[in-house]
């Protein structure tokens, strides 16, 4: 296709030049004192156009040779900057690799070439991306010293350079990743917090955030970044729900008083208050705490919608009433027998109500009830045990011995 233009370009060149200079007649004339020298029009233009030819090509030689030792030496620095590069993509292969002493080899002698050639000196973001290279190797091999430095190099020229200010960022989600890997959570939230609020938002940030405030045993802060992970889409929402929930079992256990204790739970989220697993979690502290009706008016939301909750759920409710039994009031009967109604077969259910039962002394109907909770075996121990215990204080109620003792036996038996 090239030399099928190349033959009409040609041809039209042909055609032009039959076309302008083949009936070209006229004359150029030369004068120099008494000689003159003539010469047709075509010969001239052609001569015209030789001679500028000659000239051009003339110039660029002598330029080519004027400048020739400006390309040798650019010919030099490019042969070095190809030689550090080749060493820093060596540096990455051989860190990705595993092998790190050789990829702290590799960027230290990147850095050593652009050090030997002061063209180079200017990139500064290449020579940050070799700091880091070689303080994440020296993480590796636990050179904590080394590793320092390293970094201390690579911050310091990233704060000066514009240019480098990219890897600033990336300078301190390592280093505080490197400090939360050596257990120091302090240092990890404080590089944390010199973060410009958008990279401090962004879904690393937030796990190296959830990770230091976890270390520094602060629940209610990593409740709080969990909630904003799992916005971001940081976990699936399946182990998201579970992480949050273990962070407010965590928060929950903080307390050491109802007034804390309730402090907590209004901090939490009405997502995480709405939740059956917080609620009965919450409630059982609170009656551990001696406040059972306050326990008991966190579960009553939960209770009035009972058919809305799942199995798992309604146990989770039912094990929190449980420990919040002491002084229940007559009001809660009517809900806890039509909860009963709706799930017959349920042994939580059935261990709630009979405890409440029990302790509002009607002794009849809660002996069937834990009776019921006692032989199932889908039961948690913990809470067969529980019934079991019931079942012997109801007979030590009644003096009869033998069945007090066949109780505490049945309870002393469960694994």
């Amino acid at each position: 296709m090239r030399s099928i233009i190349w033959f009409v370009l040609l041809f039209v060149v042909a055609v032009v030049a039959a076309t302008t200079l083949g009936t070209n007649d006229g004359l150029v004339t030369f004068y120099l004192g008494t000689w003159r020298l003539d010469l047709s029009l075509n010969l001239f233009l052609l001569l015209l156009v030789g001679t500028c030819f000659v000239l051009v090509t003339g110039i660029q030689a002598m330029n080519s040779l004027v400048g020739l030792p400006q390309r040798a030496k650019e010919w030099r620095v490019a042969r070095r900057d190809r030689s550090a590069q080749a060493a820093l993509r060596d540096a990455l292969a051989q860190y990705f690799g595993g092998r790190y002493g050789r990829a702290q080899k590799s960027a230290q002698r990147a850095l050593a070439i652009q050090t030997d050639t002061p063209e180079l000196a200017q990139d500064n973001e290449f020579t940050v991306l070799s700091h880091l290279l070689a303080a994440g190797s020296a993480h590796r091999l636990q050179d904590r010293a080394g590793r320092d430095e390293q970094l201390r190099q690579a911050l310091d020229l990233s704060r000066r350079s514009a240019a480098a200010r990219s890897a600033e960022e990336g300078a301190m989600l390592l280093a505080a990743e490197w400090a939360l890997d050596d257990r120091d959570a302090p240092r990890a939230m404080e590089l944390l917090a010199e973060l410009p609020q958008g990279v401090a938002r962004r879904t690393h940030a937030l796990r190296l955030k959830l990770q230091a405030t976890r270390l520094r045993q602060q629940p209610q802060d990593a409740l709080k970044t969990a909630r904003l992970l799992a916005k971001h889409q940081g976990f699936s929402k399946i182990a998201a729900q579970g992480l949050l929930r273990s962070l407010a079992f965590e928060s929950l256990d903080t307390a050491h008083d109802i007034d804390q204790l309730r402090r907590v739970w209004m901090l939490f989220d009405p997502v995480d208050r709405r939740d059956p697993f917080v609620a009965g979690r919450a409630a059982a502290r609170a009656a551990s705490l001696g406040a059972h009706e306050e326990a008991r008016g966190w579960l009553r939301p939960f209770w009035d919608a009972l058919t809305d909750l799942s199995a798992d759920e309604r146990v989770a409710v039912s094990q929190g009433l449980v420990h919040a039994m002491p002084g229940i009031g007559p009001e809660w009967l009517a809900r806890l027998e039509a909860a009963y109604s709706a799930y017959p077969r349920e042994g939580a259910i059935a261990l709630a109500v009979g405890c409440a039962l029990a302790e509002r002394q009607l002794w009849g109907k809660a002996r069937r009830l834990l009776e019921q909770a006692a032989n199932d075996t889908a039961l948690a121990t913990s809470s067969r045990r529980k019934a079991w215990l019931g079942l012997a204080e109801l007979a030590q109620q009644e003096d009869d011995s033998a069945r007090a003792a066949a109780a505490f036996e049945a309870a002393a038996r469960l694994p």
